[in-house]
């Protein structure tokens, strides 16, 4: 069982994340890329709100294949495109993640950059899991 590490002597953490997860020895991995908020047919959303939701749905069924869910997620890392509605922006990302954990906390670093890999996304995710 993946433990949060939550020491009582620094503040908590700032929004629904873990300050740091333990993986207990033997357990199985599983990293992603970044995955990026594409469909399937190769369209993206134009909104980011309805990107991060679909970037969760991608998670999901990478984590399915490797026999896994969400909620064996340890540590996020999540990029978001620095625009002038950043503010909003985040606020769409981070609810989607806490939609997608429904309560489930890992340790979690967001990023804002200039741009991704294509112009169309606004946002990516990466993320590690473990499972004893």
């Amino acid at each position: 069982m993946n433990r949060e590490l939550r020491p009582a002597s620094i503040a908590p953490p700032a929004a629904a994340y873990a300050h740091g997860v333990e993986v207990p020895a033997g357990a199985r991995l599983v990293f992603t890329s970044g995955v990026v908020p594409t469909r399937a047919d190769g369209t993206t959303p134009d909104s980011i709100g309805e990107q991060a939701a679909l970037v969760w749905n991608n998670l999901a069924a990478i984590l399915a294949e490797g026999n896994m869910t969400v909620r064996d997620i340890v540590a996020i890392t999540t990029y978001v495109v620095a625009t002038p509605t950043l503010s909003a922006d985040l606020r769409d990302v981070m609810a989607a993640r806490d939609a997608a954990l429904s309560g489930h906390l890992a340790a979690s670093t967001l990023v804002t950059v200039p741009a991704l890999a294509r112009p169309e996304w606004k946002m990516e995710i990466a993320v590690i899991a473990a499972k004893s």
